[in-house]
């Protein structure tokens, strides 16, 4: 029955997993691409502001530094 197919078999099994391997990866560096992209944007903002309130905080500035650096960095009135 499977006579007439000895010289393909093998040979394709492993070109199909090398094939599944790649797509696989493309799939996974697609998805980290784009969560990379949509959490980009504010993150520095966020950050600069998170370490503005812990300096703050910890009272290393006074109240009139921490608002004049909260309207050097543009961060909204919170």
């Amino acid at each position: 029955m499977w006579h007439g197919m000895e010289g393909i078999g093998w040979g394709w099994l492993g070109l199909g997993f090398l094939h599944m391997v790649v797509f696989w990866g493309l799939v996974i560096l697609a998805f980290a691409g784009l969560f990379k992209w949509l959490g980009g944007g504010s993150l520095a903002e966020s950050s600069a502001m998170d370490i503005l309130k812990a300096r703050y905080a910890k009272g290393e500035l006074t109240r009139e530094q921490f608002e004049q650096l909260k309207r050097e960095i543009g961060a909204p009135g919170n």
